[in-house]
């Protein structure tokens, strides 16, 4: 059948502006209201007293593209980060322009959003000038992907860790910031070890390290990303590799061997690690084992504040 001849066998629909009609569409009522920004009224920003002073106010759950740098390669990588903008609201303050959040973000994303403290800083210190506010905190998370190679073949593949950096300026207090790093591991069970006759039951770990930076923490000496990520996978049983042929394989499964570990081993383990990095103030360290032959996971926790511990 030719195309004329298929397209007469067609049903005959109604226009589009009857087929809208048809499903409630109507026509547009009398405008009464003004349509120009100067003449409209702006709610947010009527001041009375509205009770109380709001910790935070802000957008959440923005997907934007970002560009990490890295002293690992890939050096220059482009990915998908969720961004969280919240500021304090006086008691005077009814709200916040939103849409400021989301100009200031756009206006960063034509000059290339870096995603490091740097920009993060210079970006809460504007955001905070254009809301009028004292302060403004921009929180970014994304996964941040590295290169990993297997330890006998050399072949190599793509690893990553999920990444979490937050900075808070304040007109009085400067800035603060902090970050958060998961990582994934293996660990195998020592208690499975000591009592078996053969093997031991091993499983897949993830690792979140949530540290606070001094104020002299400069990104240009070190990058802080390689250095959590090496004390998540050097404290564990072995590192996870995205590409494995037979020796590698090996080789992971005897260093697993003689590197057993509870999730309680690699939380004290781990924060041994942070405690010696000097650019860290306070940090808090989880493991949390997907376990192979039980049907929980296992965790651990510690926190630590090393100027609480100056200060006693």
């Amino acid at each position: 059948m030719d195309k004329f001849k298929f397209n007469n066998h067609l049903k005959q629909l109604p226009s589009k502006q009857e087929r809208l009609k048809l499903f409630g569409s109507v026509s547009p009522g009398p405008k009464t209201k003004p349509v120009n920004k100067c003449d409209m009224k702006d709610l947010q920003n009527v001041q009375k007293d509205f009770l109380f002073k709001l910790d935070q106010v802000g957008i959440d759950r923005v997907k934007h593209p970002v560009t990490v740098i890295s002293k690992t390669h890939p050096n220059e990588q482009t990915t998908i980060a969720n961004f969280t903008f919240t500021s304090a609201i006086k008691q005077t303050s009814k709200g916040t322009n939103m849409s400021r959040f989301m100009e200031q973000l756009n206006n960063y994303h034509k000059k290339g959003f870096i995603a490091d403290f740097t920009t993060l800083k210079t970006f809460t210190k504007e955001l905070a000038s254009r809301l009028k506010q004292e302060d403004a905190t921009i929180s970014v998370g994304f996964p941040w992907f590295f290169e990993r190679r297997g330890p006998q073949s050399n072949l190599p593949g793509l690893n990553h860790a999920d990444i979490e950096m937050t900075t808070t300026y304040h007109k009085t207090n400067g800035f603060s910031i902090s970050a958060s790093l998961t990582a994934s591991i293996t660990t195998l069970c020592p208690c499975s070890k000591e009592i078996s006759e053969y093997s031991a039951h091993n499983q897949r770990g993830h690792v979140t390290m949530d540290v606070q930076f001094m104020e002299h923490y400069d990104e240009g000496e070190m990058d802080w990303k390689l250095e959590l990520l090496e004390a998540a996978e050097s404290n564990a049983s072995a590192r996870l590799h995205p590409v494995l042929k037979r020796p590698d394989e090996k080789m992971v499964t005897e260093q697993a061997y003689e590197n057993p570990r509870f999730v309680e081993d690699v939380v004290r383990l781990v924060a041994a690690d942070l405690y010696e990095m000097d650019f860290i103030r306070a940090f808090k360290v989880t493991c949390r084992n997907e376990e192979s032959i039980h049907m929980h996971d296992a965790i651990a926790s510690l926190s630590f504040d090393k100027l609480k511990e100056v200060g006693s």
